[in-house]
């Protein structure tokens, strides 16, 4: 959530130093790059994690294909790399830049609080409501209202995580953790959060068909 600024230690991690002097040097590419990746192994991990049954590839496929399929490495999973790529990374990019520039300089208590108020009620709903159109598009919504019941569905249940866990990660990350960690530092907790948040959704997902099949297969 910061604009990278170049790191100071001299016992930073050689692998690192060289990813915070890219934040340093090409911002918005390297967020892009990353949020991409993150977002994949989220759809990955929350798939496996879940316990949904692989889409199996066609026997005639290369031996690579099939692999990739049984871990969930799917069409999928790439779209959620593109959503990463060329909506979150960008979109983040922008508004927290312009929240950072607005409360450049400003320190204290004050500027703390309003900071976490401008994330919470400008920021964080934007965001929100861009994953949620972005994963509706993804999973097949074909019409606006389909789109519409989507965000409408998961909108403040997302928020409501973000909520919670943004200001404890905010007031962590202004006390204790060196400011050119912070886009490290936020990535890692977006991506447990999201990797469980996926997992979760996939469950229930997978539980309500259960229940739909042994409905279907009671007689009537």
């Amino acid at each position: 959530m910061s604009n990278a600024v170049a790191p100071t230690s001299k016992n930073i991690n050689p692998l690192l130093a060289k990813y915070l002097a890219q934040l340093v040097a090409h911002p918005l590419r390297t967020k892009a790059v990353t949020t991409a990746v993150l977002c994949l192994l989220q759809e990955v991990l929350g798939s496996n994690i879940a316990g949904n049954p692989p889409k199996r590839a066609p026997k005639t496929a290369p031996f690579v294909f099939r692999l990739l399929a049984q871990y969930h490495f799917n069409v999928k999973a790439l779209k959620m790399g593109l959503y990463g790529l060329l909506v979150s990374a960008p979109l983040s990019h922008v508004l927290v830049g312009t929240l950072q520039k607005a409360f450049a300089g400003k320190t204290g208590l004050q500027a703390r609080i309003g900071q976490l108020l401008a994330s919470n009620l400008l920021v964080a709903p934007i965001q929100t409501a861009a994953y949620l159109i972005s994963v509706a598009i993804i999973n097949g919504a074909s019409s606006v209202q389909e789109v519409r019941n989507t965000v409408r569905a998961g909108f403040f249940a997302v928020l409501r995580i973000t909520w919670i866990v943004s200001p404890l990660s905010m007031t962590i990350a202004q006390k204790y953790i060196p400011v050119h960690l912070w886009v490290p530092f936020f990535n890692a907790i977006q991506f447990v959060l999201g990797t469980a948040f996926n997992a979760r959704v996939k469950k229930m997902r997978l539980a309500a068909q259960k229940r739909k099949e042994e409905e279907d297969r009671k007689p009537k």
